[in-house]
């Protein structure tokens, strides 16, 4: 498996939650907190990969064979799924899931007894592992899909290799931004979250932006995910896109 870390490069999954409203398509973003890593800026829910996010045993839809090949890596591609899946969990509230066939998550109160699982695992007294066992659940990898590649350029302290994923918003649930691990969390439409950060209201960086550029021109979820399944959505990858940390998707 590549390791977790290497030099200041720390390994990380980044979740685009995307569902349909009248005109076209929404995104969730959060605003990171004034302090840690990227404070202030608005962004996608995710964060680093840790070791115990290496659950093929768990995972339906994708093998270890599969995320291998869809990465680009020798060994332990799966954990991205796995990581995406956590921290889309721990940051939004939003649980890619099954339990004996049927979403964990499917209404108010099986929302409100996972809220308190979702806090355990924020605050380390739970892994995703035990909280399968506890509730039979297997994890829904198929409905992440794997998106694009970014590196950290050199220039930076702390540097992040991310694998950015989109998925449709599942049914039933609602997206709600942790209140001490985000300052703020909505649906917005791409060009209305481009205008922000153009206004100067919101700072954004590259492959955030880049990312509401690809999703922009989709009115529909299934389209963008047809494309996205295609590798379609992809833009030439141009000397700035690079500057940038673009990476090849594998």
């Amino acid at each position: 498996m590549e390791p977790l870390q290497r030099g200041n490069i720390r390994l990380a999954a980044t979740v685009v939650l995307t569902r349909e409203r009248r005109g076209g398509i929404e995104v969730f973003m959060i605003q990171r907190p004034g302090r840690g890593d990227f404070p202030n800026l608005h962004v996608f829910p995710g964060g680093k990969v840790d070791e115990a996010d290496f659950l093929p045993e768990l995972c339906d839809g994708v093998d270890e064979a599969s995320a291998d090949r869809a990465v680009g890596v020798a060994g332990g591609g799966l954990r991205y799924w796995v990581a995406a899946i956590r921290e889309c969990f721990e940051e939004c509230g939003v649980l890619f899931a099954t339990a004996a066939g049927r979403p964990a998550i499917d209404g108010e109160e099986s929302q409100e007894r996972f809220s308190g699982y979702r806090a355990m695992l924020i605050d380390g007294r739970l892994d995703m592992a035990s909280l399968c066992a506890r509730e039979g659940l297997r994890l829904a990898c198929d409905e992440m899909l794997y998106f694009s590649h970014w590196l950290t350029p050199e220039a930076a302290a702390r540097r992040f290799d991310t694998r950015f994923f989109v998925a449709a918003m599942p049914l039933r649930q609602n997206a709600l931004a942790h209140e001490t691990e985000t300052q703020n969390g909505c649906w917005i439409r791409p060009a209305e979250a481009m205008r922000l950060c153009e206004a100067g209201e919101w700072q954004m960086i590259a492959p955030t932006l880049t990312t509401l550029r690809m999703i922009e021109p989709h009115a529909e979820c299934k389209v963008l995910l047809d494309t996205v399944q295609k590798e379609a959505h992809l833009p030439e990858l141009t000397d700035y896109l690079r500057r940038e940390g673009m990476q090849e998707i594998r």
